[in-house]
């Protein structure tokens, strides 16, 4: 008998590009996507009745869990006053005060949408800043759906197989130069014969759009020395780390100082929000102070903003990455106790509350350490733990997030249920 998820997937294909509105929400190794009907604290409710407890967290947003009652009294608050002005706003001011005292680097900053647009209008803010042309991504990292960075991308692209995008032209992506990620003698050569033409180097400080690759510290503090050298910008791209590796992100770890970085997820709490932001002379230069263009009907937008200030201010109350963090290392342990008492080869890799686990041998340092790994393993391991109420990421080239509402209880019944599904998994195989 067909469940109401297989009957509602139908009508989906019918109405949306393989039946969802983002690529890794198809989940092709299962009868139907996952369709929620609501969420609490660490659970996803389906609309076929299952509870799951849910490590995807909207893919990093939800540090503090799902419907926060916090995060939910201020977006009520804000929907009481209204929920658009196309004006300035005191939330937005405050939200901005927040990111500027905690992620130092951060001295002017323009809300926007989404990370894809945070970072697309980076990229031509540095080219206006600059005055030249080029741009410099690494394999694998993930900078949004735009064209100049759709090369050699992240997650959605590695999940399906295409490594770029059709409908891109040669001339869009011909000033965009790409090196892998943790080699630091590939990022020199970069720059010795291209470094006086280079405007901007985008980096995922810590890499979570190809599985979870944690840099090198020689490799992340040459992005500084080098951009430095050659008179180019330096982006890190925060949407997923900042505020979620800590209050100063990623380059709080490392103690580098970009001088442009992206934002988004955590800072909506939940609601689209996108940001850039750096040093003071570069973001002078956005208008109206300046002559790059950005504008948006809902840059700031209250909710968003309401949220996201919500969720600063209860991280920075404390427990929140105590919490969350401890609730990823157990669960890192477990997976590979687990993996090994049943004869699987296995790494998983963790940073925070972020982590990722992949079916070989080895570190992994780079996307195609990534590659390497038993991808139809990931699979039927997620296949195994989602049937036993644990949600994993769908994906083995996304990352898994824990958030301050999974409890030790809830931990508890995740490690059982890993061990049984590395179980079944074992008779599967073995």
């Amino acid at each position: 008998m067909a469940t109401e998820a297989v009957d509602l997937f139908k009508e989906a294909l019918s109405l949306f590009p393989g039946g969802v509105n983002s690529p890794v929400r198809a989940m092709k190794h299962l009868p139907a996507p996952l369709i929620i009907k609501r969420a609490e604290g660490a659970f996803l409710y389906t609309i076929d009745g299952a509870k799951l407890i849910d490590y995807c967290m909207g893919f990093g947003p939800l540090i503090l869990g799902h419907r926060h009652p916090v995060v939910l009294d201020a977006v009520r608050r804000a929907l009481e006053d209204g929920w658009l002005y196309g004006a300035l706003t005191r939330n937005e001011v405050e939200l901005a005060k927040e990111i500027s005292s905690s992620i130092k680097s951060v001295e002017m900053i323009r809300f926007v949408n989404t990370g894809t647009e945070a970072v697309m209008n980076a990229v031509r803010l540095a080219r206006g800043f600059t005055g030249r042309k080029y741009i410099v991504k690494f394999e694998g990292n993930y900078h949004g759906a735009f064209d100049y960075v759709l090369v050699k991308a992240g997650s959605g692209a590695a999940t399906w197989g295409v490594p770029t995008s059709a409908g891109i032209l040669d001339d869009a992506v011909k000033y965009t130069l790409v090196a892998p990620y943790n080699d630091v003698e590939a990022l020199e050569s970069v720059f010795r014969n291209y470094g006086n033409e280079i405007a901007l180097l985008l980096v995922e400080p810590i890499a979570g759009n190809y599985g979870l690759i944690i840099p090198d510290l020689e490799f992340i503090k040459a992005t500084r020395e080098l951009t430095e050298r050659y008179g180019a910008l330096l982006l890190f791209d925060e949407v997923i780390t900042g505020f979620r590796v800590g209050l100063s992100g990623a380059q709080g770890l490392f103690n580098i100082k970009p001088d442009l970085t992206t934002l988004g997820k955590i800072i909506g709490g939940g609601f689209p929000i996108g940001a850039f932001g750096g040093r003071r002379d570069v973001m002078s230069m956005v208008t109206p102070q300046g002559p790059v263009y950005n504008a948006g009907t809902f840059n700031a937008h209250p909710i968003s903003v309401a949220a996201g200030l919500a969720t600063i201010r209860v991280i920075k109350g404390g427990g929140v990455y105590e919490a969350a963090n401890e609730a990823a290392e157990r669960i890192a342990n477990a997976i590979l106790d687990s993996a090994s008492r049943n004869g699987f080869d296995i790494t998983v890799k963790r940073i925070a509350s972020i982590f990722q686990f992949y079916f070989k041998r080895g570190d992994v340092k780079t996307p195609a350490d990534v590659r390497a790994s038993d991808e139809k393993l990931y699979l039927a391991f997620h296949r195994e733990a989602l049937s036993r109420g644990v949600y994993f990421t769908p994906s083995q080239y996304e990352v898994n997030f824990t958030s301050a509402a999974h409890s030790r209880d809830v931990v508890d019944e995740t490690i059982r249920v890993i061990d049984e599904a590395f179980k079944a998994l074992k008779t599967q195989v073995h």
